[in-house]
């Protein structure tokens, strides 16, 4: 049935137009964006995936420079222990020759002085930014961030890699207090063949931090506590015999209250050879108490509790041996040199070895950021960008079909008119 009111052929081709139309505007926009997915009403979805992504990406730049100033300030301090190290082996060159009698002690001591103030210079010097990781001047760990970690509930938290910072100064810690004390003066008649202990108020004084095998901790800070720090000199002195018998160690890292009292133990006997009366007593340490032993036969022998002190020569620097470091003096100065500056050396090589270490897990973090990024990228395109390919291939099947879908609705406008010949 023809009709002059409805054109269904002209409605056909005219919805065929708006469909064809439409969809050219989309590929068009593809096209001149380069995005498949430019706003959230083309799929809000996506969309929204992809915003998440690129808020992360940018992030991880941020990030990535924050690795790369952290790698820079660990990269100067790891130079700054390298060259203390460095210096430090030189003056154990000096220390050394120092050794030898026929040598001029004064000028090598003016050498190590000289060398000394190098270090101070360098490690003075060893910041960037404003921060400084080896002058001691922050005993927390500096953390670096490195990442952002998204869980799959969309929780993000941030990982930081921490650097321990090292204190390679020659600076004084405050004195440890409470270690001076009497220890009374009732006489302790040591008979033949028994042990009595010397005196018992040692022992409590050495069962640092609650117990008598407890090693030092030599990074505490507390002064309040009831421990000794590497750097501390231990002495104890009483009579015994009718003599004055004296006993020094100095602490070393690690050392547990019984390496301390066996120090002590082992100078006392030495020094009670060579005193009347005294030549049949031995010291040690049993049960965690510092003991005088007289041999079986020999007579008895008074020992009177003195005193006991710990020094507080503790410093909080590695290098605070530096300080006081001689080789012009007596023979005893010279081999204190030679223990300590081999100790220093030490230290400076376990502080670069750290930042060295470091640096390398911060310029690895680094590298992996910059691929996580790319990756990000790419997986953000695979989402939203159009494939230009297959848009160009579209347009030029939408213009063909635009224009037969106008040739269409041109023949079914010209469909009305047909209609007039009937009345002819």
């Amino acid at each position: 049935m023809s009709s002059i009111l409805t054109n269904n052929g002209a409605m056909v081709a005219l919805q065929t137009m708006r469909s064809i139309n439409k969809n050219m505007a989309t590929t068009q926009s593809q096209i001149s964006t380069g995005l498949k997915v430019g706003s959230a009403k083309d799929n809000a979805a996506t969309w929204a995936i992809s915003k998440v992504m690129e808020s992360d990406v940018s992030g991880f730049g941020a990030i990535k420079e924050s690795l790369a100033l952290g790698s820079s300030t660990v990269n100067v301090a790891r130079n700054a222990a390298e060259t203390v190290t460095n210096l430090l082996t030189e003056i154990k060159e000096k220390v050394v020759l120092a050794q030898e009698d026929n040598v001029d002690r004064a000028k090598i001591q003016t050498d190590i002085e000289q060398l000394r103030d190098q270090i101070a210079s360098v490690v003075g010097a060893a910041q960037f930014n404003g921060l400084n990781l080896v002058n001691g001047s922050s005993g927390d760990p500096v953390n670096i961030l490195s990442s952002l970690d998204r869980s799959a509930g969309g929780a993000v938290a941030a990982s930081s890699i921490a650097v321990t910072t090292a204190n390679l100064t020659r600076a004084e810690g405050d004195p440890v207090t409470g270690f001076g004390f009497a220890l009374g003066s009732d006489p302790t008649e040591i008979a033949a063949g028994t042990t009595d202990p010397v005196p018992t108020a040692l022992t409590a004084a050495l069962n640092f931090n609650g117990g008598g095998t407890t090693a030092i901790n030599r990074t505490s800070d507390n002064a309040s506590e009831s421990g000794l720090l590497a750097g501390d000199v231990v002495s104890i002195s009483f009579e015994a015999g009718g003599a004055t018998l004296t006993a020094e160690t100095r602490i070393e890292a690690g050392d547990d209250a019984a390496a301390i009292k066996g120090r002590l133990a082992q100078q006392l006997t030495a020094q009670s050879d060579g005193v009347t009366g005294l030549a049949d007593v031995t010291f040690g340490v049993a049960g965690g108490v510092l003991q005088a032993t007289n041999a079986a036969g020999a007579a008895a022998v008074p020992i009177t509790a003195n005193s006991y002190d710990a020094m507080a020569v503790r410093g909080q620097g590695d290098l605070f041996a530096l300080e006081s470091l001689t080789v012009s003096g007596t023979a005893e100065q010279r081999s204190d040199a030679l223990r300590d500056i081999e100790t220093m050396i030490q230290s400076a090589i376990d502080v670069s070895a750290t930042f060295g270490s470091v640096q390398k897990r911060i310029d690895i973090q680094s590298e992996f950021v910059s691929n996580l990024m790319d990756s990000m990228r790419s997986g953000i395109g695979a989402l939203v960008d159009a494939d230009m390919e297959e848009a160009s291939a579209r347009l030029q099947a939408l213009q063909v079909q635009q224009q037969l879908g106008i040739q269409a609705l041109s023949i079914a406008n010209q469909q009305p008119q047909n209609i007039l010949a009937l009345f002819r």
